[in-house]
């Protein structure tokens, strides 16, 4: 990663306020309704939302990020929620996750850089177990053309940085999909994700 990529995500959390809010995502929600609890990676993570949530549900919490900022953040969220999470500041490649050590990978807004994406979704593929879950929602591609009508909503500026349901399906070719779809979403998650939007989600089931 670069050290301007680095700046962003450091400047973005280093104010007092949550970027995103402190309540999780919904999709994600939505998704570990449908499953008992096991052991969940979070990959950037970011100020700790997600993750927190999780472990307040009994999961046995993992997640990173290259924000020293964001894991500031999340740990003093998860002990205001009197939750526990494991939180490593790095780059994937460098941290040492087990193969098949993770029952889910959620990945919220996990906007890695376009040219090494792909990367880091087989490495992330490794660390699941087989009949594992994969969570995805991410910023679509056709969401450039909300983000330019209301800046707001948040998200890449950029084409690249965005997602394509054909890229899903090629990043994450051994699972079986249980939900697939791209739609327009009313996001209200902190200041970073305010109005309308169009994201992909996926709920996956390793093969």
């Amino acid at each position: 990663m670069t050290d301007q990529w680095l700046k962003k995500w450091n400047d973005r959390y280093k104010d007092v306020e949550y970027a995103y809010g402190e309540d999780p995502n919904n999709y994600l929600k939505e998704c570990l309704k449908n499953l008992d609890p096991g052991a969940i990676l979070f990959p950037a993570e970011g100020e700790g939302r997600n993750a927190v949530y999780a472990a307040g549900l009994g999961w046995q919490v993992e997640a990173f990020d290259i924000s020293e900022e964001g894991q500031r953040k999340a740990l003093r969220l998860a002990e205001k929620m009197g939750t526990t999470i494991n939180y490593q500041v790095g780059e994937l490649p460098l941290l040492e996750y087990s193969q098949e050590q993770f029952d889910v990978v959620a990945l919220v807004y996990a906007h890695f850089p376009p040219e090494i994406r792909s990367n880091i979704h087989k490495l992330l593929d490794g660390y699941l177990r087989k009949g594992g879950y994969v969570i995805l929602e991410a910023f679509s591609r056709k969401h450039l053309d909300y983000s330019q009508k209301d800046p707001a909503v948040g998200g890449p500026k950029d084409m690249e940085s965005l997602f394509s349901i054909e890229e899903v399906l090629s990043d994450f070719e051994d699972y079986e999909p249980i939900e697939l779809v791209e739609k327009e979403v009313e996001l209200n998650e902190g200041f970073g994700h305010v109005g309308k939007g169009a994201v992909i989600r996926f709920f996956g089931r390793k093969k």
